[in-house]
């Protein structure tokens, strides 16, 4: 007996839209980091029920982007050395994996579209715009995802690539940024060619760049929890 024709309510939907809405708070800092997220402002501010927000937010920390502790108050994560390093060698290696696998199959308009995507990242870091930087890397890097066709790797990237925005965020709005304008320029060469395992390394080797942005969080950590908090007395 076929089940009958009743439309489900469209709870998956409204929650991947909070997870969204919540991600991007956390990633272009609105949400600042070790900010209190309650469930009633979330659900008001977004015009939903508790419920999704809830569902939302515990998505989110299984991402590394939320902290939940039970019993106690749920806050965006701060931006943690070792969840950057952790990120970084998922992702990194899943790019790899999909240029690899995509260069088979990669057309003249690909490689169009990989070059257009440089030039208006190369803009951007010009302009010193860092959401258009983030945008032109991201249409960049899809190029590649995309030909693989991996749904699972496409779906394992989406959960882990804000945690590297966020460190993404610091590295483009400095001088740092300006050098990946060159190796982005290095792998469209190495596409074109079609010599997989040199773009793989390549690709592998792009996403190694945010090592010293983790460095620099870990640097900026040890500091916070070892310089003495002055107790009283003149100030210097």
């Amino acid at each position: 007996m076929p089940f009958p024709a009743i439309p489900l309510p469209p709870r998956a939907l409204l929650r991947d839209d909070v997870y969204a809405r919540v991600r991007d708070a956390i990633v272009d800092g609105t949400l600042a980091p070790e900010e209190q997220l309650r469930d009633a402002d979330i659900a008001a501010w977004l015009g939903v029920s508790r419920t999704p927000v809830r569902e939302a937010l515990l998505a989110l920390s299984r991402a590394g982007l939320v902290q939940a502790t039970p019993g106690r108050s749920t806050v965006v994560a701060p931006l943690d050395a070792a969840a950057v390093r952790d990120a970084q060698e998922v992702v990194g290696a899943l790019h790899r994996q999909a240029l690899e696998s995509a260069i088979p199959r990669i057309t003249p308009e690909d490689i169009d579209r990989m070059r257009s995507a440089n030039a208006a990242f190369a803009d951007a870091q010009l302009r010193g715009d860092v959401d258009a930087a983030l945008t032109a890397d991201a249409e960049f890097h899809a190029v590649a995802v995309e030909r693989c066709g991996n749904a699972a790797l496409s779906a394992v990237l989406a959960t882990y690539e804000p945690v590297l925005e966020r460190a993404e965020r610091l590295r483009f709005a400095s001088h740092e940024g300006r050098s990946s304008v060159e190796r982005h320029a290095e792998l469209i060469d190495l596409c074109e060619r079609g010599d997989v395992e040199l773009a793989g390394r390549c690709a592998a080797a792009i996403w190694q760049t945010l090592a010293p942005t983790a460095s620099s969080l870990s640097s900026a950590a040890h500091t916070a929890t070892t310089t003495p908090t002055p107790t009283g007395g003149d100030t210097p």
